[in-house]
């Protein structure tokens, strides 16, 4: 399979304390060669500090100087690096029950969930929560990473024993494709270097399966889906009568002489012409950011979409979101917020708690309609005009939402259309 040598692959790390996630990232870079040597020479001066005898690979993730102090990870730290093959953005997202809201803003926009689990204390009800959060923000593919095997001996029994644990509750989950590595980030075993001592494990390392993951199909392509964010109107010699609406294409495939119908005014034209910066192109897909004319003059603004004629989203002003709190006050009832939908923003209020789950048990609990903070709860919300919108499910794009605080202009929640 050959892959797109400028292909991005965004994936999140997650597992509880001390399970080696910032080591398993930093083990990555170090042994990709991704670290400039400033760095390199910064992190090994305070691993000498703190009395390490090598290099603490931590270090190069925990970017907070509570996280450097404490050893923990707080705050969710992005990190970027290439290899020949792809580029990635990694999430390094904390294990910490309290830092769920952070899990969830890192997780929600990744290709692939790299799930780390400490081979000397198997699946425990963290690792279920985590597969849960990468479940219900329809990651596509599962790594599960059972780190540490030098601890245990490298044993295949140990290896095997897990995987099965893991097996067992993840079939629960609506998670296509899941794959497991034995690992060890300390010393390098199957993270960038193939371990000579699991040689009963033909899988490949973690990084060969980062680079080989086929993720080209995890875009929608059927529901196309463009919504506006604003209007060009260059007035130059070039452009003189160019009237363009611009944004990124969310979902499926636009071409010129497509038919199309603007939302929500229900007005149909065809596709004039598309421009990707100043080029103009025969067709755009998602995540491509363009503009595009119609033959027809409509009045179209920031927030309308552009789909297909024969495939619309579903117009609606009252709908289920699995909803997770992420502010440090509770909701209010009934209280108004801005409600933010691809590139429309309107104005909502919770009408109602279905339930609220419980992440590590997967228990529904009725009759709590109390949102705290890292809550996680199925809601019934009603804007003030018709959202274009999809099932999460299909559409990540048009299937998610945000919850502003029209008072202090803090997002408060984000949600998951069911």
């Amino acid at each position: 399979m050959e892959i797109s040598t400028n292909q991005l692959l965004r994936f999140t790390t997650a597992g509880s304390v001390d399970d080696g996630k910032s080591t398993l990232i930093g083990r990555l870079l170090f042994d990709s060669k991704s670290i400039f040597e400033d760095q390199l020479a910064s992190v090994t001066a305070t691993s000498t500090k703190k009395g390490f005898d090598g290099v603490d690979l931590a270090l190069f993730t925990d970017g907070l100087k509570d996280e450097r102090e404490q050893g923990i990870t707080i705050d969710v730290a992005y990190r970027y690096f290439t290899t020949p093959k792809r580029k990635f953005i990694i999430a390094d997202t904390p294990g910490h029950i309290q830092y769920t809201r952070n899990m969830v803003t890192g997780a929600s926009t990744a290709n692939a969930a790299v799930i780390l689990i400490d081979a000397r204390n198997g699946v425990i009800e963290q690792t279920k929560r985590h597969a849960f959060i990468a479940s219900l923000l329809n990651i596509p593919h599962l790594i599960v990473c059972i780190n540490k095997m030098d601890l245990v001996d490298y044993q295949e029994e140990v290896f095997d024993k897990i995987t099965h644990q893991f097996e067992e509750f993840s079939s629960k989950l609506l998670v296509k494709d899941v794959r497991f590595l034995p690992i060890s980030a300390l010393v390098g075993d199957n993270v960038v270097n193939t371990s000579e001592n699991m040689t009963w494990f033909s899988g490949g390392t973690l990084l060969n399966v980062l680079e080989t993951l086929h993720i080209s199909s995890d875009i929608n392509k059927i529901d196309a889906r463009f919504p506006v964010q604003t209007v060009l109107r260059p007035q130059n010699e070039k452009f003189r009568d160019y009237r363009g609406y611009a944004g990124r294409v969310a979902s499926g495939i636009y071409r010129v002489g497509d038919e199309v119908t603007v939302l929500p005014s229900g007005f149909n034209s065809k596709i004039e012409s598309i421009n990707s910066g100043e080029k103009g192109v025969q067709e755009a897909f998602a995540p491509m950011s363009i503009s595009i004319t119609l033959e027809d003059d409509i009045d179209i603004s920031r927030g309308d979409m552009i789909v297909k004629k024969n495939n619309q989203p579903e117009p609606s002003q009252e709908f289920d979101v699995m909803l997770c709190w992420l502010n440090n006050d509770a909701a209010k009832p009934r209280a108004k917020y801005s409600i933010l939908h691809t590139s429309n923003e309107e104005r909502a209020m919770i009408k109602e708690v279905v339930y609220k789950i419980d992440i590590n048990s997967y228990e529904r609990k009725e009759g709590d309609s109390n949102l705290n903070m890292n809550d996680i709860a199925r809601v019934k919300i009603r804007t003030t005009r018709r959202l274009m919108i999809d099932a999460y499910r299909d559409n990540r794009n048009t299937g998610s939402i945000i919850l502003i605080d029209e008072n202090t202009n803090e997002t408060v929640a984000a949600g998951m259309i069911i």
